[in-house]
């Protein structure tokens, strides 16, 4: 069958709609009609080249839709099921997945970043040659062949738009504060970065019950939507940042402090808003593979530097969690939710 996908032919080229050719479904593999894809600043850095891929590839990694075929093998999975796409699959038997690593999985890894299939090959072709798909789908694409891992059923009343947030950005921003950082309830929390994923850490330390929840960006918070997705404080950047991050937390600074920009220099605010021994620094924003972190372990808050730092390049989705969430629909985290993609659709 034929499909049109936004494909990236070399680094530092626009983006071009072709028509391709998509292969159908092989062994524990599924085609997916692509109802709603998100623009992640992840498949940014292809473009730039910030991040090394191969070429050309279909992009785009935070998608929904719903399953028209399935492969040979397939078993938890109908034809008609709403999904959202998981791009950071994961065999829950390797080394690192016996050992809580899943985004390291030794199954998934090395495919996930050649922009394959599981068999070495991607489904997606033109004119007999490859093309690749970015993080095993390639959703900027009207129809999509993919593992079916990659598979999270929804139930139907959850809205494809917000499936496909929660397919990366509300996952990595709610995961970095509830799994990674595990942030308490009465915390202070500071997020840096008011896009998909530091909005969706504002819901994750409203989960968590912390307060107060600062938020820092460089546009003000009517262009999103006007309340920060509920945070307590949006501080516009500027010079006087740290210190009104210091006001708002009785001069001592965060207790938990989310990187979600991706930018040495916001970095390096980071640990000027985490003064105190046992503050937590959490590196949400992926900078592409060319950056190195603006912190190591030594320059983690307090005299003794006993901080905790932990360095987090978007962490393996816990998609099943969210969308039992979103199910049993609570009020407060659905009606942020649509919040948000108000927000980004008006």
């Amino acid at each position: 069958m034929q499909t049109r996908a936004a494909v990236l032919n070399a680094v530092n080229t626009p983006i071009e709609i072709e028509t391709l050719e998509l292969a159908p479904p092989r062994v524990g593999e599924v085609l997916v009609k692509v109802a709603a894809a998100g623009v992640c600043h992840s498949d940014w850095h292809v473009v730039s080249g910030a991040t090394t891929h191969p070429l050309p590839v279909v992009l785009g990694h935070e998608g929904a839709g719903i399953v028209v075929e399935t492969g040979p093998g397939v078993e938890h999975l109908r034809v008609g099921d709403h999904v959202a796409l998981n791009w950071a699959p994961s065999c829950g038997q390797c080394f690192y997945c016996l050992r809580g690593s899943p985004s390291l999985c030794e199954a998934y890894l090395e495919p996930i970043w050649g922009g394959v299939m599981m068999d070495g090959t991607p489904r997606f072709s033109r004119n007999g040659q490859p093309v690749f798909h970015f993080s095993a789908l390639g959703c900027f694409s009207e129809w999509v062949v993919v593992p079916a891992v990659c598979c999270v059923p929804l139930p139907p009343e959850v809205p494809l738009a917000i499936a496909a947030l929660i397919g990366c950005a509300v996952t990595t921003g709610v995961g970095a504060v509830l799994n990674t950082a595990k942030t308490a309830p009465g915390s202070s929390v500071v997020v840096f970065g008011a896009g998909g994923v530091g909005l969706s850490a504002v819901l994750g330390a409203r989960l968590a019950g912390a307060s107060p929840i600062i938020v820092i960006d460089r546009a003000p918070a009517e262009a999103y939507g006007g309340s920060g997705l509920r945070s307590t404080h949006f501080l516009v950047a500027g010079p006087d940042t740290i210190d009104r991050i210091r006001t708002l937390t009785g001069g001592r600074g965060a207790d938990y402090v989310f990187e979600a920009v991706g930018s040495t220099a916001v970095q390096e605010l980071c640990l000027a808003a985490a003064t105190r021994r046992n503050d937590c620094l959490c590196r949400v924003g992926a900078d592409g593979e060319q950056h190195q972190p603006a912190w190591r372990h030594s320059d983690a808050p307090g005299e003794d530097g006993e901080g905790q730092l932990l360095w987090q390049f978007q962490p393996c989705p816990r998609l099943p969690f969210t969308c039992r969430s979103l199910s049993t629909r609570p009020t407060g985290f659905e009606s942020a939710l649509y919040e948000f993609v108000s927000a980004r659709t008006d």
